[in-house]
C-alpha cells in the first residue's frame, strides 16, 4: 500500500545511513540538515537529533523490552487504557475554552470576529466560569473516550496482527493501524456520544440550560429520552473515526520517519528525546486529522444544536446543509487545526510518558508480532 507521505522524506536516512558505510563517521550537517521537508517536525527532529548527539555519554537510554508488565498481557492493556483516559480527559478539558468558541462559531459563524473576540465577549458577559462552559462533560466523555481509543487500538493492532501472521503483517502495517484505530473509535464513540451532546447543547445555548454534566443528562432525557443523548452518533462516527484513523496511522508513519532519520536505534535515545519524537509525530498527526474530519464535525455541532424532535438523521442533515452550503462546512477550521494539533501532540506525549513510567516501551516500531 503506497505511503501517505512523499517518498523523499526518507532521504535523510538513506544518505545518513551511506555515509556512515563508507567512512565510518559522517558529517551530519553537510548530508542532511539543508533538508527542507513539508513537516514542522522536521526541526524538530534536527533538534533531538543534535541534542542526543552532544550529550550521548553517561545520558540513561531509553525503555528497553517491558520489565514489570509482560507486554500484552492484562496488565499492558489496563496500562494502556489508563494513559488513553489520562492522555484524552486531560487534554480535552485544558483546551474547552477553543473548543467553546470553535463550536460557536461553526453554529453561528457572524456570533463572534475570531477566538479572541469570541473569550472577549463572553469573559464580559459570563466571566472565567462561562469561558469554560462545557468541561465537565468534555473531561468525563474524552476519559471514557481516551480509555477505549487508546487501550483497543493496542488492542486490536495486535489481534490483526495475529490473524495475518507475522510476514504479512510486517509489510502491511499501514493497513492494520487503520483498521485497528477505526475499529477501536467505533467503540469509543458510543461512550462518548452521549457527554459530546450536552457537552454541545451547553456550549451553544445561551446562557447554558444546565451547568452540570449529570443534570445536563438528566435534562435531555426528561425531554427526549436516552435517544436524545445519541441522536449525534452517526455523524460522530463519521467525524471520529477518520479523524482517529489518520490519527493514529500518520502519528505511526511519521514518528517510524523521525527515527529513520536519526543516527541510531530508537533505544539509543533517553526519555526525554522519544517523548520529544512522540509530540513531534502526534502535532502533525493532528493537523491532518483535523483537515479531514472537520465537516463531520461542523455537522455534529449543527445537528445537536438545531435538530428537531423527531426528524430523521438524512433529513436533518440536507436541512443544515442547505443553510450552510459547501463552505459552512468549514466554519471554524483554522481555530480547529491550532486546537487539534495542540492537542494531539500532548496526547501522544503524556500517553508515551505513561507507558515510559509503567516501564513499557513508546508507541512506534515494528508492527508487534508473537
Amino acid at each position: 500500500m503506497p505511503s501517505i507521505f512523499p517518498a523523499g522524506l526518507l532521504v535523510g536516512s538513506n544518505a545518513l545511513q551511506d555515509a556512515v558505510s563508507k567512512g565510518g563517521s559522517y558529517e551530519t550537517s553537510r548530508v542532511i540538515t539543508n533538508y527542507q521537508g513539508p513537516f514542522p517536525a522536521w526541526s524538530v527532529a534536527e533538534d533531538i537529533k543534535r541534542r542526543a548527539e552532544s550529550s550521548q555519554q553517561g545520558v540513561p537510554k531509553g525503555p528497553g523490552p517491558a520489565g514489570r508488565i509482560e507486554l500484552y498481557s492484562g496488565k499492558y492493556y489496563a496500562s494502556c487504557i489508563t494513559g488513553g483516559m489520562l492522555a484524552c480527559g486531560l487534554t480535552h478539558a485544558a483546551v474547552t475554552p477553543m473548543d467553546l468558541a470553535k463550536c460557536r462559531l461553526q453554529v453561528d459563524s457572524t456570533m463572534y470576529k475570531g477566538i479572541i473576540d469570541a473569550w472577549s465577549k463572553i469573559g464580559r458577559a459570563e466571566g472565567i466560569r462561562g469561558i469554560y462552559t462545557g468541561w465537565g462533560p468534555t473531561f468525563f466523555g474524552y476519559s471514557a473516550q481516551g480509555a477505549f481509543k487508546y487501550g483497543g487500538y493496542e488492542f486490536f493492532k495486535k489481534y490483526y496482527s495475529d490473524i495475518l501472521g507475522e510476514d504479512i503483517a510486517s509489510r502491511w502495517k499501514t493497513p492494520i493501524y487503520l483498521a485497528a484505530s477505526a475499529t477501536a473509535e467505533f467503540i469509543a464513540d458510543i461512550a462518548l456520544c452521549p457527554f459530546e451532546a450536552v457537552k454541545v447543547r451547553m456550549q451553544t445555548t445561551i446562557p447554558p440550560f444546565a451547568r452540570g454534566t449529570f443534570p445536563a443528562i438528566s435534562h435531555v432525557t426528561a425531554k427526549e429520552g436516552v435517544s436524545g443523548l445519541y441522536k449525534g452518533l452517526y455523524p460522530l462516527w463519521g467525524r471520529q473515526i477518520p479523524y482517529t484513523m489518520m490519527k493514529f496511522a500518520s502519528f505511526e508513519k511519521v514518528v517510524e520517519m523521525i527515527y529513520n532519520y536519526l543516527p541510531g536505534q530508537k533505544s539509543d535515545y533517553n526519555k526525554g528525546a522519544q517523548t520529544a519524537v512522540a509530540f513531534a509525530g502526534g502535532y502533525v498527526a493532528g493537523i491532518l486529522c483535523a483537515v479531514v474530519s472537520h465537516p463531520a464535525d461542523v455537522m455534529v455541532s449543527k445537528l445537536n444544536a438545531s435538530r428537531l424532535p423527531g426528524e430523521a438523521f438524512g433529513i436533518a442533515t440536507g436541512r443544515i446543509y442547505k443553510q450552510i452550503g459547501f463552505m459552512g462546512l468549514w466554519n471554524g477550521l483554522p481555530v480547529r487545526i491550532v486546537m487539534v494539533g495542540t492537542l494531539t501532540g500532548l496526547q501522544w506525549m503524556i500517553y508515551d510518558s505513561f507507558k515510559i513510567i509503567m516501564g513499557l516501551p513508546t508507541t512506534g516500531g515494528p508492527t508487534p508480532v508473537k
